[in-house]
């Protein structure tokens, strides 16, 4: 089968397509022939040799954490999937170096597995995971909000989404909505303002014209219960000029900056809550919660992609990974998507 492995970090250039033998699941596993592969920032920092989780012993690694396909194979032990099944794939790369999804045949622990509902297309099952799972998470923090998402869990709540055209933005977005929010994003521009639309956000603020505070609080006067923050060291100032008394800034990137200035007095009049979180780090739980919400919206429909979406899809084929790990870095809007196989 082809492989896109890299045995060395650096640049695009270090990936390359090898052959490899087809792997065999063993006990808990199972194989998914790989139709679409999700290229995320996660992968290119992976590949880069920036990343922030501690990766296992290897001579060499197969890329990407995130795809859909079909299982082929089951191994041992393996309870409510099958043969035949329709999948997506979350963090298949992750403490597995040949894993990744990236290559026509990947194995990977069953709970890492979840069956696409319906006819939902591979496509969309592989623009899920890092960047929804981080997005429900960020949606689930708050003190005062739910543990877990569904219609009507955030029935009430007034959501911030900062960066609403981006991959995890767009998730916060559509997820937010389908609980029941009134969604709020911020954006820099008359096409991301479109895109954030078409995603479903309720009210769009353009943080680069006029009081970008004073629109949001016309819209929430008594304050946003939670912002979804990609960059916080440049958006921290307005967060915490539009949070409640009681609010949570989740915080799940470092765009714009990797430091913080907190001024201490302010916010523990206001029992600010700024929640850190990475996908990779979260716990089972979560991630278990995270994978049956999205499997839920997916069947109600919540969560479409394509530029009528609000989520602009960029494919490559196989044999150009690198040029897909290119586009996520240089700021591609939209998601970047490996074609694998036919479907």
């Amino acid at each position: 089968m082809k492989s896109v492995v890299y045995d060395q970090t650096g640049p695009a250039g270090v990936l390359r397509v090898a052959e490899r033998e087809t792997p065999q699941p063993g006990p808990g596993e199972v194989r998914v022939r790989v139709v679409v592969s999700g290229v995320n920032p996660t992968d290119w920092k992976n590949r880069a040799g920036m990343s922030r989780v501690a990766a296992a012993p290897a001579t060499e690694f197969t890329t990407n954490q995130d795809g859909a396909g079909v299982i082929d194979a089951v191994g041992p032990g393996v309870d409510g999937l099958a043969v035949g099944d329709r999948v997506w794939i979350y963090l298949a790369a992750h403490g597995r170096p040949a894993g990744g999804t990236a290559q026509e045949y990947t194995v990977v622990p069953a709970e890492r597995v979840v069956v696409l509902p319906g006819d939902t297309g591979f496509e969309v099952g592989a623009s899920l995971g890092v960047p929804a799972m981080t997005a429900h998470r960020a949606l689930t923090v708050a003190e005062d909000g739910p543990a877990r998402l569904a219609p009507g869990a955030l029935t009430g709540a007034t959501v911030l989404v900062a960066g609403g055209a981006g991959a995890v933005g767009h998730a916060a977005i559509q997820l937010a909505r389908w609980a029941g929010a009134t969604v709020i994003t911020t954006i820099s521009g008359p096409a991301k303002a479109a895109l954030a639309t078409a995603a479903g956000a309720h009210h769009v603020v353009n943080y680069r014209e006029g009081d970008a505070a004073a629109a949001i609080r016309a819209v929430a006067p008594d304050g946003v219960d939670l912002v979804v923050e990609v960059a916080p060291a440049a958006n921290l100032e307005l967060d915490l000029a539009v949070l409640r008394t009681r609010g949570t800034i989740a915080i799940y990137a470092t765009d714009g900056g990797t430091a913080l200035t907190v001024e201490i007095g302010p916010n523990l009049v206001r029992n600010t809550r700024l929640q850190f979180l990475l996908l990779y780090t979260v716990g089972a739980e979560a991630l278990k919660a995270a994978a049956e919400d999205i499997t839920a919206a997916l069947r109600d429909g919540a969560l479409p992609v394509g530029e009528e979406h609000g989520l602009p899809l960029h494919r490559f084929p196989l044999a150009e990974t690198g040029a897909a790990h290119d586009a996520v870095e240089a700021g591609t809007v939209g998601k970047v998507l490996v074609d694998v196989a036919a479907g």
